[in-house]
């Protein structure tokens, strides 16, 4: 049987990313604010350039790709845990340039925002921690 735990929901809160502002650190932070080490996240909206991650598996680690072009946020979802004590935002996201090619890929620090919308979505139940996971070199949630 697959590992789960039953969540609550607790509160939703949406806005909008500063102009400029780095993605993933806009959304930790407001995270780290609000106190939130549990949640789901969703976005949408544009970048001034990204920072995509391909975990590459049998190197085990991620290889990143840089895009400086303006480029569109189909949708970006990820979760919310807790990573060396502090909130963890993961993040997948797809994107689309203006000749409508799409990029896809983990959410990498240096994404800059051009307009970004987001929904957070802030879960009560047992936290989910991540921690070294031999089997894959990822840090993945704990069974415990």
């Amino acid at each position: 049987m697959p590992f789960h735990k039953e969540m609550k929901h607790v509160a939703y809160y949406m806005g909008k990313a500063a102009h400029g502002g780095d993605l993933l650190e806009e959304i930790t932070a407001l995270c780290t604010a609000r106190g939130i080490t549990l949640g789901r996240v969703e976005a949408l909206g544009a970048l001034k350039k990204a920072h995509l991650g391909y975990y590459d598996q049998d190197a085990r680690e991620y290889r990143f790709l840089e895009i400086n072009k303006p480029l569109e946020i189909a949708i970006l979802v990820g979760n919310v845990s807790v990573k060396d004590g502090k909130p963890f935002v993961h993040a997948h996201v797809t994107l689309s340039d203006r000749e409508h090619r799409a990029y896809g890929g983990h959410l990498g620090p240096g994404c800059e925002v051009f307009a970004c919308e987001f929904v957070l979505q802030a879960f009560d139940g047992p936290q989910l921690t991540r921690v070294f996971d031999q089997q894959t070199g990822l840090p993945l949630w704990d069974e415990g």
